[in-house]
């Protein structure tokens, strides 16, 4: 597959034409965080809205068909779309696609001839859409063995078999979804693909409810394909938009003259077995990390029916802190490879460094409130039809142990970026995750016989959490070099006011007999006392937060 790449070392200097003629840094960085911050601010509210969402999405499942066999074997097939989005969205498939058009749109100033954009789509999109058709097909085919592969102990293979096929079709929508959001990210248009899981969880909810009665659990599995198509809905009419516009600018000069259709571009003249490696890597990569989830499901299928459900929705709720805490880094990652593609490393260590502190903060803020409020919190959501008291019990138990793995899982999201946003193969990335799965396997087929659901949880956390930490010991020499003395030293601050919050929390939590009083009173308190707690230990996370709390208090001294 065709793809353009930054080129040469991530430690290349700007070269001294490019220095003179680009803004001052201060003056670039000032605006720059303004959009950054606008893009954040919008892709928080709708990736809010998408997880809400999603929590109904959970709810629904579990109160039509509650946490037993029928559900088990949807959660089967669900691994497909989970491993799909990892994979095609969020992780896999960006780490390839968002570099390239960075790297293209960073060309295109100095572009003769064919726009870059357009070569880019017009060279990759089809070969990707054939790749994901037939890799949806021989998933179609071979549902059987998947599921016996990934759950052999379930009772009722069968009906897993049904919803893998339907989920499967997943492959198809979600490679096309994601080629659409790498490269709308890379143009700074990030409100589509912000909206892809709000139209993706509407399609489920609304095909459960309709068809639930009459197709049971296979209803979910529909709407998997439904919610697919829409999310390539949804951002198709932008992408075309990019495109139309690229063909028109392609074809004048900036003096006016036509230029030739066929010119030649040097962003196709990269050698095939670099592309091709580097596609490796981040499969291989995508891979290794949603292993994770197979490993948990494979231990589990042999425990009591409802297992694998009650680790599926503590994941869910549980990991809401780590994608809100990834979303600026999704915002950041063009970003960060367009100042890789035109040789200014400074920008990019200053951006993932920044990166790195607000993510711990705000995922060790969501970790706190869960510990502190899991039991409220599994009540308030899916205590209700087929999901019991004891079902409560049992998620809010895994939920609390998964907590503990929540920064690293952070972590490995936000520095992985700094390893792929030059589009150079790195096999490093993929070897530190190879070690963490084989640590949650290993520590989890030990610890699921004394501790059951809790043991496997558990590792789960020990895996990821020694992935980021190799991830981390090796970014000077294969990412975006940070200065990993100064990072550590501003972990630590978040992971002492997590601690003090979650004890604020969980005594808040206590002093109110209602789940919904008690888990906003824990809520409440976590976030008083971890802001408190970030003051105190004078975090650099708040930094970015000041000019904000300062234009706050300005407007409310003059509304005096």
């Amino acid at each position: 597959m065709t793809l353009p790449t930054a080129g040469g070392s991530t430690r290349t200097a700007v070269p001294a034409q490019a220095a003179a003629t680009a803004p001052p840094a201060p003056a670039r960085a000032k605006g720059l965080s303004g959009r950054l911050a606008k893009a954040a601010l919008l892709t928080a509210l709708l990736s809010a809205a998408g997880s809400v969402l999603g929590l109904a999405r959970d709810q629904s499942l579990a109160h039509l068909f509650g946490a037993g066999t029928e559900t088990d074997a949807f959660l089967v097939a669900w691994t497909v779309p989970e491993f799909a989005s990892t994979l095609l969205i969020e992780d896999g498939l960006a780490f390839v696609l968002v570099p390239a058009f960075s790297a293209a749109i960073a060309r295109r100033a100095q572009a003769a001839g064919r726009d870059p954009v357009r070569a880019l789509v017009s060279t990759s999109l089809p070969r990707f859409g054939l790749a994901f058709l037939a890799a949806a097909v021989l998933l179609i085919a071979g549902a059987p063995g998947i599921v016996h592969v990934l759950a052999p102990g379930l009772p009722d293979p069968g009906l897993a078999v049904d919803c893998t096929r339907l989920t499967a079709t997943c492959v198809l929508t979600f490679g096309l979804t994601g080629y659409c959001s790498a490269a709308l990210r890379a143009h700074s248009c990030y409100v589509p693909p912000a909206a892809i899981y709000v139209a993706y969880n509407v399609g489920i909810i609304a095909t459960m409810l309709a068809g639930g009665a009459r197709w049971g659990v296979r209803s979910a599995a529909m709407g998997v394909a439904v919610g697919g198509f829409l999310m390539v809905a949804i951002q198709l009419p932008a992408f075309r938009r990019r495109l139309r516009a690229a063909k028109a600018a392609e074809r004048v000069a900036d003096t006016g003259r036509p230029i030739p259709e066929h010119t030649p571009d040097q962003a196709l003249d990269q050698p095939r077995a670099l592309r091709l490696a580097l596609i490796a890597a981040v499969l291989a990569f995508a891979l290794c990390r949603q292993s994770q989830v197979f490993i948990e499901r494979f231990l589990a299928s042999s425990l009591a029916p409802g297992a694998i459900s009650h680790l599926n929705y503590a994941q869910k709720i549980a990991q809401l802190p780590m994608v809100l805490s990834l979303m600026l880094c999704t915002v950041t990652f063009p970003v960060v490879a367009q100042a890789v593609a035109r040789g200014d490393i400074a920008a990019a260590r200053a951006r993932v460094e920044r990166d790195l502190g607000l993510a711990a903060c705000v995922v060790l803020a969501g970790a706190a409130a869960v510990v502190a409020c899991a039991p409220q919190i599994v009540q308030v959501l899916f205590q209700r039809g087929a999901f019991t008291a004891a079902d409560t019990a049992a998620t809010a138990s895994v939920m609390r142990v998964y907590a503990l793995g929540l920064l690293g899982h952070s972590m490995v999201g936000a520095l992985v970026r700094s390893y792929f946003s030059g589009s150079r193969p790195t096999w490093y990335p993929v070897g530190a995750m190879a070690l963490g799965m084989a640590a949650t396997a290993g520590v989890g087929a030990w610890a699921v016989g004394p501790w059951g659901v809790r043991g496997i949880a558990a590792a789960n956390a020990f895996g990821i959490t020694l992935t980021a930490v190799l991830l981390l010991a090796a970014v000077n020499r294969r990412g975006v070099p940070v200065d990993v003395p100064k990072v550590l030293s501003e972990l630590v601050k978040p992971m002492v006011a997590a601690v003090g919050a979650t004890g604020a929390g969980l005594l808040a939590a206590a002093s109110c007999p209602s789940p919904v009083t008690a888990g906003a009173a824990g809520c409440l308190a976590v976030l008083a006392v971890f802001s408190v707690l970030l003051w105190a230990l004078r975090a650099e996370c708040l930094a970015p937060l000041a000019p904000v709390v300062r234009s706050m208090t300005r407007k409310l001294r003059n509304a005096r």
